[in-house]
């Protein structure tokens, strides 16, 4: 399943991925759960994925602190700040990640919403990433501190699936926005 949702991406052009990223940014920004939080934990898109950078910027300029990770060597995922564009760096994986203070892996807790990277959910909220658990350690330490923040996710429309295989340390998603709208979970 993931080596197919990764091969439909790579039909995109970048000319829609563009248009993509603009469109989710303004759908996610109508979002109550973006809204109401002063704090968001996100990522930077890369490759195909649905693009974060205009909603990044739309969170910043309005005042929110956002939250960027940063890979560790085992996997789990540290955090710093988004002072814009021009603070990423490239780290290891093609990823870039802010090149700032790091916060430590609690901050996170602190969020009061978590935009999710992935590759599909299903239409019981259930998420499936890349395979590498840096989010289900993310998740489950958001768990063990007892926080609740509005779990989110970014799609294209064809990667809102029927299922997805999942495990019982899996949590799901409320909201997924995609270029055709929002979808909501009760799960």
């Amino acid at each position: 399943m993931r080596q197919q949702l990764l091969a439909a991406r790579t039909l995109l052009t970048s000319e829609d991925a563009q248009k993509t990223a603009v469109v989710l940014a303004r759908r996610a920004l109508e979002l109550p759960e973006l809204a109401a939080a002063g704090t968001v934990a996100a990522y930077v898109s890369v490759g195909r994925e649905p693009g974060t950078r205009p909603l990044l910027d739309a969170l910043r300029e309005r005042g929110v602190r956002v939250l960027l990770p940063v890979l560790l060597p085992d996997n789990d995922l540290d955090w710093g700040h988004y002072e814009g564009a021009r603070s990423l760096v490239p780290a290891g994986r093609g990823l870039l990640e802010p090149g700032g203070e790091r916060l430590g892996a609690a901050a996170v807790l602190g969020a009061g919403a978590v935009l999710l990277p992935g590759l599909a959910v299903d239409r019981r909220g259930m998420r499936l990433g890349r395979g590498g658990g840096s989010y289900d350690r993310v998740l489950a330490r958001i768990a063990q501190g007892g926080a609740r923040p509005a779990l989110v996710m970014l799609l294209h429309d064809n990667e809102v699936v029927a299922r997805v295989p999942d495990e019982p340390h899996d949590h799901p998603v409320q909201a997924v926005v995609t270029p055709s709208g929002v979808h909501r979970f009760s799960g």
